[in-house]
């Protein structure tokens, strides 16, 4: 996977195959015990990120502090017990979606991810956009830059998550229709 010039557009990712099949893949590969249900996948240009509900705790708890203690508890368990068969997993995925695969459980109100992909990414800000990271390094809410700037995408994430599926779904017919059209390379 690398990057290329593409002319006008600017930079673009080059192609990585598509990881449509994803979720039908890793139903068919993981072991039935694992989960209760279908894993949520989710899929971008570098990483699959599968996370899966783990069976409920049989247990009483004195309150909700010794539940949620349980329930990381069972988290770490799963991780160790099944790292070898999700490295082994993991590996297939990757060398058939050319993307990292990246793990996480959930068991009542605790969801953990582990091995996720931290991607690096550059941007040139003009002073404008500088002060309104500053601003929110200075007041504590994040402790550089580049938190501020991932805190700052995060919460814009989360604001407009509608208008940004239908903007993945346009992509994906553009896309759709790109491939359908006469190879000019």
């Amino acid at each position: 996977m690398g990057r290329g010039w593409k002319g006008r557009g600017g930079w673009q990712h080059a192609e990585v195959p598509s990881a449509d099949d994803a979720a039908a893949w890793f139903s068919g590969r993981l072991p039935d015990e694992w989960f209760t249900g279908e894993p949520e996948i989710t899929v971008d240009r570098d990483e699959i990120l599968l996370v899966g509900e783990l069976p409920p705790l049989t247990g009483e708890y004195a309150d909700d502090a010794a539940r949620a203690a349980a329930e990381s508890g069972r988290i770490s368990r799963f991780r160790e017990e099944t790292r070898d068969e999700r490295i082994e997993i993991a590996r297939q995925a990757e060398h058939r979606y050319r993307r990292k695969v990246s793990w996480g459980a959930r068991l009542g109100g605790t969801t953990e991810l582990f091995t996720t992909l931290s991607a690096p990414v550059m941007t040139r800000l003009r002073q404008p956009e500088r002060r309104v990271l500053d601003t929110l390094v200075d007041a504590g809410v994040a402790r550089s830059r580049s938190e501020a700037l991932a805190w700052a995408v995060r919460l814009v994430g989360e604001h407009t998550d509608s208008w940004l599926s239908e903007l993945r779904a346009a992509m994906s017919t553009v896309d759709d229709l790109r491939t359908k059209g006469p190879d000019l390379g």
